[in-house]
């Protein structure tokens, strides 16, 4: 008995690792792609003319959307605290792709309000034509949003049709 809850105490500790560590990596790969932009300021075509790097200083919002200043950064704290507690309750749980889901959400949103903080704007690099410029952060929380969200809608409309 105390060997099967050891390994199943270490097979959540990996799991738990492994997730942050995938999290992890696309918020460096993320900070090393603002770097190179702030510094090089350079651009150039990655796709065609249809996906292109270029810096730019965003002062709003996901998407540019216009809304900034200190009371985005205030939002945004309290945002991430509440994500932080919801994470902490997934894990608990151990409802790992939920974990994922969060930790991209979290560290995404971090790596952005980390470039509020220290440059007055976020950083973003990716432009894609027709639609915006953004970062791998951006892609980070929409994706893990949209997924997310995807999940705890159909868990919702499965505890529907039980009752």
């Amino acid at each position: 008995m105390k060997i099967f809850f050891q390994n199943n105490i270490q097979k959540v500790f990996f799991k738990i690792v492994t997730i942050f560590g995938l999290a992890i990596f696309f918020v460096v790969i993320d900070r090393l792609l603002k770097s190179i932009a702030i510094v090089d300021k350079s651009e150039f075509s990655i796709i065609g003319d249809w996906i292109g790097f270029r810096f730019v200083e965003n002062y709003n919002i996901a998407f540019s959307l216009p809304l900034g200043g200190l009371f985005l950064n205030i939002l945004v704290v309290i945002i991430l605290l509440c994500l932080i507690i919801f994470a902490i309750d997934l894990s608990i749980k151990k409802q790992t792709v939920k974990l994922f889901l969060i930790s991209n959400v979290i560290l995404g949103a971090a790596s952005n309000l980390y470039d509020r903080f220290r440059y007055g704007f976020v950083i973003d690099y990716l432009d894609v034509k027709y639609f915006t410029v953004l970062n791998v952060a951006d892609i980070m929380i929409s994706v893990g949003l949209i997924i997310l969200a995807i999940i705890l809608l159909r868990e919702e409309k499965v505890e529907e049709q039980i009752f």
